[in-house]
């Protein structure tokens, strides 16, 4: 079968597009950044506005630069940021505020307050998820309580909530669309793990009307078609995916026990668990790895909040370099007697501490440490903190010998930091040939949909590795540099 899918890869700090031709090969592409709002300390917010604009205008740049019109298209995915909140008018389709981002911390009081009312477990058991601002619900409750009227308008149903995905689908069908993927509906602590729905229980525990919540639906599916006036044709959507379980399935992790991490604004180690939802004893998260045809599958996940996004902090918050690829040749000249360590808790820490109340910190520092020292303590963070990780996912599951991590996202682009990431792992790490494993997921399941592409077995056949590093730092080294990034860790959480 011809054609072409288009991918829009709605991120953290930029929006995307990328064409992917009949063979699943990327053919052209288009990108544009956002403003990132902070109106208050440990508050992240987007511009709606400006990520809708964005994501029509790459979309309409990468058609025009493969040279296609939108009639030569079989489908349009979308894998999104996940956790980012929006909360919109049925009748306008304007949002009520400003989304409010994955990484805000607004609602730790709220959290705190449902934790210390004993809710932890049951929202663990039923969502997969811990209490913690991070994810949609409680921001949500924000936003209902926050803008005047809102809580008593979303009460008549004039209201409709949506991660990214759903407001882009809506906005692209002209409002025909109001739906959900299971992956972003496993992220919002208001939808049932196991039973694969909206929850009565979670929706009374944190207030949500149920007027608000879209369809669920496969990832793999019909959404409606995009309205000819956006891309001058009309486009069915077929495939849709939060960006993490769109990563796990364009690298091709469909077997129980492959792991994969990406590194964009944050970092995020998924492992498939299979059927079984695997319950966490050591503080990940229980999440859909993805819905294929009515079934489910799981998967645990650890997320770091800040990996590339620590890196632009050293560009755009000190200066310190101009390009994020300035980073990896710095470190490289490090002095590797000094022992710097960054602990980049901008917005609290990740798994496994869940510390809203975390701070960043660089410790270490003496007169000898300059540009070359930070700059290799904020790129290994990203490797102390996928560590943290694995051993915690190892835990959970008795164990990842043998096991080997794909790497994705821009960060997967450093050679200095995929060593760090091997030797700190002590661990393969393999980059595959191609590194837009998002797109290619949401792409993925648009074609399969449209019956360009083949099923899982046959797709994953064609994985193919760019690139495999392996440890080379000795044990020694390894567990002292970790020794001593604990240490750190506990130094910013208060942990003794």
């Amino acid at each position: 079968m011809q054609g072409h899918i288009l991918v829009v890869d709605q991120g953290t700090t930029s929006s995307r597009a990328i064409v992917f031709d009949s063979a699943a090969t990327p053919v052209a592409s288009a990108q544009r950044e956002f403003p990132q709002l902070f109106p208050q300390p440990g508050w992240v917010e987007h511009d709606p506005e400006a990520i809708w604009h964005g994501v029509v205008e790459t979309a309409r740049q990468a058609l025009a630069k493969a040279g296609l019109g939108a009639s030569g298209l079989a489908g349009l995915g979308i894998a999104n940021q996940r956790e980012t909140t929006l909360v919109w008018n049925r009748k306008s389709g304007k949002p009520i505020h400003n989304a409010i981002v994955w990484q805000d911390r607004r609602t730790a009081g709220i959290c705190d307050a449902l934790r210390r009312g004993g809710h932890e477990a049951e929202v663990r058991e039923r969502a997969g998820l811990l209490l913690d601002p991070y994810f949609c619900a409680t921001k949500i409750a924000w936003l209902l309580d926050a803008v005047e009227g809102a809580r008593a308008a979303a009460e008549r149903g004039e209201l409709a909530f949506g991660t990214i995905d759903s407001f882009l689908i809506w906005r692209l069908t002209n409002g025909r669309t109001h739906a959900i993927d299971a992956t972003n509906a496993s992220r919002t602590s208001l939808y049932d793990i196991r039973a694969g729905a909206w929850d009565d229980e979670l929706l009374k525990l944190f207030r949500v009307p149920r007027a608000l919540l879209p369809e669920i639906r496969d990832c793999a599916a019909e959404y409606g078609e995009v309205d000819p006036q956006w891309l001058g044709a009309a486009v069915p959507i077929r495939g849709v995916a939060g960006d993490q379980h769109a990563a796990l399935i364009g690298q091709a992790c469909f077997a129980p026990g492959m792991v994969k991490a990406t590194f964009g604004t944050g970092g995020f180690v998924l492992m498939n668990t299979g059927a079984k939802a695997v319950p966490s004893r050591h503080r990940l998260l229980t999440t859909l790895a993805w819905q294929f045809k009515g079934v489910r599958s799981y998967a645990l996940e650890g997320s770091i909040f800040s990996a590339g996004a620590t890196v632009q902090w050293l560009r755009d918050g000190l200066g310190m370099i101009a390009a994020a690829a300035e980073a990896g040749p710095l470190a490289a000249q490090a002095d590797p007697a000094q022992s710097v360590y960054l602990v980049p808790a901008f917005t609290g820490l990740g798994a496994p501490h869940w510390d809203s109340a975390a701070r960043g910190a660089i410790l270490g520092l003496t007169r000898g440490a300059g540009r070359n020292e930070i700059a290799r303590a904020a790129l290994e963070s990203v490797a102390f903190q996928t560590r943290d990780l694995v051993e915690a996912m190892a835990a959970d599951v008795g164990g990842l010998q043998g096991a080997v991590i794909r790497v994705d996202g821009g960060m997967s682009a450093s050679d200095w930091t995929m060593q760090a990431l091997a030797d700190m792992l002590d661990a393969p790490v393999d980059r595959p040939l191609g590194q837009e494993a998002t797109a290619l997921g949401a792409g993925y399941a648009a074609g399969w949909q449209a019956g360009l592409y083949p099923g899982p077995e046959d797709f994953a056949k064609a994985w193919r590795l760019e690139r495999r590093f392996t440890p080379k730092m000795p044990a020694e080294e390894r567990e002292r540099r970790y020794a001593g990034w604990r240490e750190a860790v506990g130094r910013v959480t208060g942990a003794r």
